[in-house]
């Protein structure tokens, strides 16, 4: 009786036996429905043969025996998933232990398909590929492509694809160029607001005359030379300019060259490079027409800002920048929680210490209000320190010190998550 109640089962030429009753546990699965008229059934032998993975069907059939399934750490997670699916298992149903070893995978294949978006291989398209991210492939394989279809892809491979096998040194020439003026846009940026490199500037100003009015005179007024403001010196100018000429050029050329001009008007650092491009102009015009009508021109120099910007576009040549910013995108969550523990606390804070600074007798209080201890808790709990604003009583170096504590242990809870992010991101570009 024994004997009839057994069921040898021979997955991937490994046998198992079994008995019937514990197939049964689990119903609606393949192994709880198993006849002998099915074709793998071999009388013979009074075997049942399944070509698949013998390694993941012995935890397959301890799940039958114990109710309890092991993910085992000897197979790839998508494997797992694929034998799990053909025995008619659920993966959820996977034991607690097993589940974070069990996922990883689902990160890895994650990682993946953000890698793949942000194309920093180190294999380079070749000009089939090209032609087939243009839509040519079959012109090219053809050779009937037009001189604009040879010559398109050539020109997108020039500014996008330095290592590419389509005129591989001027497309170094081109990124190398185009990562020194973005260098030098930058470095005049912010040399032109050295006191050194700025000249005064001569206006006319309309003042009051030292002497006396006369009755019924109105007050007499005297136009002198002012050099109470300073412009940066010219040759800023012409540098920007050159600057911005290559800007402008390769901005125009990349747009009518890019396959999918859609995705390119789309693009973070495309569309950057086009306002900081467009600032200049828009600049240069503002200085040349409305300067003389404004006596504070440094509104107008504000809005240049938008050119430190331009130090975005150096990720198109540099896989680690890529990498950096995708590792906070993927860390948003943990950010996310991070800044609002950290306004929460500085709320808190802020309120412990107004209070806390005046039971006792303080004249030199510096927190005269809340919202100006707001600024003594930020600088407190990202543990900067200023030293601007400091308690004076007991009770409000105490809460200072558990303001201190509470930062330092709010910025190091999510940081593990985002090193944990790029060191994954990283480590896959380096296959």
């Amino acid at each position: 009786m024994d004997g009839e109640n057994r069921i040898i089962l021979n997955v991937g030429g490994i046998r198992y036996e079994t008995y019937k009753a514990t197939l049964k546990k689990i119903p609606a699965t393949r192994l709880s429905r198993l006849t002998e008229a099915l074709a793998n059934y071999d009388p013979v032998l009074n075997e049942y043969f399944f070509d698949r993975h013998p390694g993941v069907f012995a935890q397959v059939l301890n799940y039958y025996r114990t109710g309890k399934l092991h993910y085992p750490t000897n197979v790839c997670g998508p494997l797992f998933e694929d034998e799990l699916e053909f025995w008619g298992l659920d993966s959820n149903q996977v034991e607690p232990c097993c589940w974070s070893t069990y996922s990883i995978h689902r990160d890895t294949q994650a990682t993946l398909a953000i890698l793949d978006k942000l194309d920093i291989d180190s294999e380079k398209p070749n000009e089939e590929e090209i032609a087939r991210m243009f839509g040519y492939e079959e012109e090219y394989l053809a050779g009937t492509l037009t001189p604009w279809q040879r010559t398109k892809p050539k020109l997108w491979a020039l500014f996008n694809e330095p290592h590419s096998s389509l005129s591989a040194k001027v497309s170094l020439v081109v990124a190398v160029i185009s990562v020194f003026f973005i260098c030098v846009s930058v470095l005049s940026f912010a040399l032109k607001t050295h006191p050194d490199l700025r000249v005064a500037t001569l206006r006319n100003v309309t003042v009051p005359k030292d002497r006396p009015p006369a009755p019924g005179e109105d007050p007499p007024l005297e136009w002198i030379l002012s050099k109470d403001r300073t412009d940066p010196h010219e040759a800023f100018f012409y540098v920007e300019l050159v600057c911005n000429v290559w800007f402008t050029f390769e901005l125009l050329a990349r747009s009518i060259v890019t396959p999918n001009l859609v995705h390119f008007a789309k693009s973070p650092v495309n569309i950057i490079d086009f306002v900081a491009t467009l600032s200049f102009y828009t600049d240069t015009m503002l200085q040349s027409t409305l300067a003389h009508h404004f006596d504070n021109t440094e509104i107008l120099e504000f809005f240049s800002i938008i050119r430190i910007l331009r130090l975005f576009k150096l990720t198109r040549h540099s896989p680690g920048l890529k990498i950096l910013i995708h590792t906070f995108k993927a860390s948003a969550k943990e950010l996310t929680l991070l800044v609002f523990f950290l306004v929460l606390g500085i709320v808190v804070f802020a309120s412990l210490v107004y209070y806390a600074e005046r039971l006792q007798a303080n004249p030199q209080n510096d927190f005269k209000s809340i919202p100006e201890g707001l600024w003594w808790a930020i600088v407190t709990m990202t543990t900067v320190g200023y030293g601007d604003m400091a308690p004076k009583t007991y009770m409000g170096m105490f809460v200072g010190a558990l303001c201190a504590l509470a930062g330092v242990l709010t910025i190091a809870l999510p940081v593990p998550v985002i090193v944990s992010n790029f060191s994954m991101f990283y480590s896959h570009t380096q296959v």
